[in-house]
């Protein structure tokens, strides 16, 4: 029973001064609940080594942060994730893509990547995702030609959230409109920023942040009781 995690190594923005990379609740979040069953968790990253944490979501005065940026074996895990030429699609039943908004710039054009969810999904296997981590879906394609994600039920950050956050004119794409573009059925929480997630079959995706945790307790749900 072995989980992958996938972050980004991303951490400019356009224009902005301030550093992206991967918001971290959306990682320790997720990483706590599997822990506590004792799942056995891999971090990888497009380019493998250090992965970027964007300065804004390094809230420490949140219990679950704190926890594991203070733990040296999670924050060597962060310093040194695998790059996919390490990975062994075969080894895993869960995939996980966190998000930031880093990785809107490294996740959805990885054709590593996206051949190691299409193993794990073909064989069977559960494939997630949170806030802009849905974007590592986009051009997920299986083996009969089809994307992973035409016709099934999905959510991820929002056009709304995106233009609260004030990052519009920073991000490459709005992620909400190329969902739908791939023939996905984006859903969302009526107000934004609530907890929300979408389970279609073994795809199962959040909204923002505060979906992570919630993101977690499913997959865990769907790995030991299905």
């Amino acid at each position: 029973m072995k989980v992958l995690i996938v972050c980004t190594n991303h951490e400019t923005f356009p224009t902005k001064t301030g550093k992206t990379g991967l918001w971290l609740s959306e990682l320790t979040y997720f990483y706590d609940v599997m822990s506590k069953r004792r799942v056995l968790m891999d971090i990888v990253s497009p380019l493998g080594g250090k992965i970027p944490i964007d300065e804004r979501s390094l809230e420490l005065k949140d219990e679950c942060n704190a926890k594991y940026w203070e733990d040296a074996a999670f924050r060597a895990k962060l310093n040194n994730s695998l790059s996919p030429a390490q990975i062994h699609s075969a080894d895993y039943r869960l995939v996980y893509f966190a998000g930031g908004h880093g990785a809107m710039w490294d996740l959805a054009e990885n054709t590593d990547l996206q051949n190691i969810v299409r193993d794990v999904y073909e064989r069977n296997g559960i494939v997630s995702a949170v806030c802009h981590g849905v974007c590592g879906l986009l051009n997920v394609k299986l083996s009969d030609g089809s994307w992973l994600i035409q016709d099934k039920y999905v959510t991820g950050f929002s056009n709304v959230e995106e233009a609260l956050m004030s990052f519009v004119s920073e991000v490459p794409f709005y992620l909400e409109d190329k969902l739908k573009e791939r023939g996905a059925h984006y859903t969302k929480s009526m107000i934004p920023f609530m907890e929300f997630i979408e389970m279609d079959e073994r795809l199962i995706t959040g909204q923002n942040p505060n979906s992570a945790k919630k993101v977690a307790s499913k997959a865990l749900e769907e790995l030991f009781e299905k």
